[in-house]
């Protein structure tokens, strides 16, 4: 069995199994063929275990095999980019039909599978709409609450009694602004006990309790860009002269000046932003070059599907450019194993 997510994968609309599956195939496809059928759903695929499995015929002849099983329209090998960021990996399929198909039913196939890849899944509902109600089956709804006490079914308002606890605003009212706290209420934030550190990391930068406070600000825009309060305390502190006449004008002077520079997030970490769609690409039986569907007809690509069918109109390609073409996507292959 191959890695979840790797490995075979049954198409649908296959007719059911009978003895006379493959018979007008090669005996070598025909064994190939019946062997592949009864693997489970994820078997490993590859050319190297299938060639352990059947000991009758080596790599080359398995990949020739299943060369010809594609060009018979039994199977489609592709690749689907699955995860997101660094953690995005490549994940190669093969998909095995016992009825063969023609270009147009795989294509179509294929086309569906990237669509249902792409296609994000629905919002589900909110709880609160599938939730029962308080009240059973034979009992009647409470009526609704009035807006103020004592109204209900014709009844003069009553004097509410002062209270110790505030009541609680209606949802549909906007909340009352909460007051900013100082940092003695809410206690200090990290660039406030940052600057409040630095008479302590170096006696020539004494800052009161004042002075701290008229920095904040500055300090607080230091750490929103993305550096800890150890290296503001470090780059204020840094080559200072042998005496300070004023501790608070030489921070503020270098909380302005030696600023960090805000670093842009980039889109693939950017909170809130949607993952990109999962691709799927088709690739050759024969060499792995991948592209889409409609471009590699038989599962072949224009040069190996030139090299299979010699009596066709395209020129098959020199020998140096099929040496380079190989060499080029083997090195293809090596970089999309390193992503």
């Amino acid at each position: 069995m191959a890695k979840p997510g790797y490995g075979k994968r049954s198409a649908p609309n296959q007719l059911p199994r009978t003895r006379a599956d493959f018979a007008l195939l090669p005996a070598r496809e025909r064994y190939v063929a019946g062997f592949v059928d009864h693997l489970p759903e994820g078997a490993a695929m590859s050319v190297k275990q299938l060639a352990k499995q059947l000991p009758l015929y080596g790599q080359q002849a398995i990949s020739s095999a299943l060369t010809a099983l594609s060009v018979a329209g039994h199977l489609r090998r592709v690749r689907c980019a699955v995860g997101t960021g660094d953690k995005m990996r490549w994940v190669f399929r093969t998909f095995w039909s016992r009825t063969a198909h023609d270009n147009e039913w795989w294509q179509a196939y294929l086309t569906a599978e990237h669509a249902a890849h792409t296609v994000s899944p629905a919002p589900e509902a909110p709880a609160a709409d599938s939730a029962s109600p308080p009240w059973g089956p034979d009992q009647e709804p409470p009526p609704p609450a009035s807006e103020e006490p004592g109204t209900e079914q014709g009844l003069e308002p009553t004097p509410v009694p002062h209270q110790r606890t505030p009541v609680q605003a209606p949802d549909s009212l906007p909340a009352p602004p909460v007051p900013a706290l100082r940092p003695s209420e809410a206690g200090p934030s990290p660039a406030y006990l940052a600057l409040a550190r630095l008479g302590h990391e170096d006696h020539r930068l004494p800052l009161s309790a004042d002075d701290c406070q008229e920095l904040e600000a500055q300090a607080a825009e230091w750490l929103a860009r993305g550096v800890s309060v150890d290296y503001l305390v470090s780059a204020l502190t840094a080559g200072l002269p042998a005496k300070v006449d004023t501790p608070l004008g030489l921070v503020r002077r270098r909380l302005t000046d030696k600023i960090p520079p805000r670093i842009p997030t980039t889109p693939s970490t950017a909170p809130g932003t949607p993952a990109p769609p999962h691709r799927i690409l088709m690739e050759c039986t024969d060499c792995g070059r991948p592209g889409q569907p409609e471009a590699l007809p038989d599962g072949l690509c224009r040069p190996c599907r030139t090299t299979h069918h010699p009596d066709t109109d395209e020129t098959p390609a020199p020998p140096t450019e099929a040496a380079q073409i190989k060499a080029h996507m083997t090195n293809l292959r090596g970089l999309l194993k390193t992503v």
